[in-house]
């Protein structure tokens, strides 16, 4: 899934529950918190546009990211090209 400029995540909630997604850099290091909130059950999506917690943008590369609501969690990769 390379993308450039930005990325759109998708995920479906069964039920309530507390959301975090988080975006990561292949050292482990945290890049960006995109979601961190209470959410109603539903279809969702939110677009990454590659830049960090500070609003600058990263370099190209692999970058990783987590879902994690209530129990679940899911890992994924994304590749930004530029």
């Amino acid at each position: 899934n390379p993308f450039n400029p930005e990325t759109t995540i998708r995920y479906d909630l069964p039920e309530s529950e507390n959301v975090q997604i988080m975006v990561y850099d292949l050292m482990g290091r945290r890049v960006r918190m995109l979601v961190s909130e209470h959410q109603e059950a539903g279809y969702r999506l939110i677009r990454w546009d590659a830049a960090n917690d500070h609003g600058q943008g990263v370099s190209a590369g692999m970058y990783i990211y987590t879902i994690q609501a209530g129990e679940f969690r899911e890992v994924r990769k994304m590749v930004l090209l530029k």
